[in-house]
C-alpha cells in the first residue's frame, strides 16, 4: 500500500481516499477512529486542476467531494475503513447522497495501489452478495487516485469545528 514514514514518531502510515456524498460528513467519520493520523477533505476524480468549491459544485469538473486518510495501518485496516466507508452511505445511489444531488456527491473509493483496488473489489463483492442492500446493485466506482486538491480551510473539520456531529439535514 501507499505509505509514508510519520516525520516524527517513526511510524508508517498508509493513505485511503473515499468519495462519499458531501465531505464534511465523510471526514468527521474518519477523522474519529483510532488510527487515523489525518484527514484532508478536497476535490479529486476530475479535470479541472486547482478547482474550486463553486467550480466543483457547478457539477462541470469531473470532480468529487473526497476525503484523503492518512492512517496507520498497525491501528486500523484498510479494510475497516472500507467497512466504514459501505456503511456510512447509500453506495446505490448514483451521483446522489440524501438531498444532494451531482456527479460531486458519487460514491467513489480512489485506491493508492493494487493491493487497496482488489481489497475494495472484494469489498464491494462482498456487500453485494450479502443481501444487505436487496435487489439494489451497487454505482460505487473503484478507480485509481489521481491528483487531489485539499479544499478551502473552512471545509477542513467543518462540522467539528461548527459543534456538530453530522450534516443537518
Amino acid at each position: 500500500m501507499a505509505k509514508d514514514l510519520g516525520a516524527d514518531s517513526g511510524e508508517t502510515f498508509e493513505k485511503a481516499t473515499f468519495a462519499a456524498g458531501c465531505f464534511w460528513h465523510v471526514e468527521e467519520l474518519f477523522r474519529q477512529q483510532p488510527g487515523v493520523k489525518s484527514t484532508i477533505a478536497g476535490y479529486t476524480g476530475g479535470t479541472t486542476k486547482n478547482p474550486t468549491y463553486p467550480q466543483v459544485c457547478s457539477d462541470k469538473t469531473g470532480h468529487a467531494e473526497s476525503v484523503q486518510v492518512e492512517f496507520d495501518p498497525s491501528k486500523i485496516s484498510y479494510e475497516k475503513l472500507l467497512a466504514l466507508f459501505w456503511e456510512n452511505h447509500d453506495p446505490t445511489t448514483l451521483n446522489r447522497q440524501g438531498p444532494d444531488i451531482g456527479t460531486q456527491y458519487r460514491s467513489v473509493i480512489f485506491y493508492h495501489d493494487e493491493n487497496q483496488k482488489g481489497i475494495a473489489v472484494r469489498s464491494k463483492e462482498a456487500l453485494e452478495k450479502s443481501g444487505k442492500l436487496g435487489a439494489k446493485k451497487i454505482v460505487t466506482e473503484i478507480v485509481p487516485a489521481g491528483k487531489f486538491y485539499p479544499a478551502e480551510d473552512y471545509h477542513q473539520k467543518y462540522l467539528a469545528k461548527a459543534g456538530l456531529g453530522s450534516c443537518p439535514v
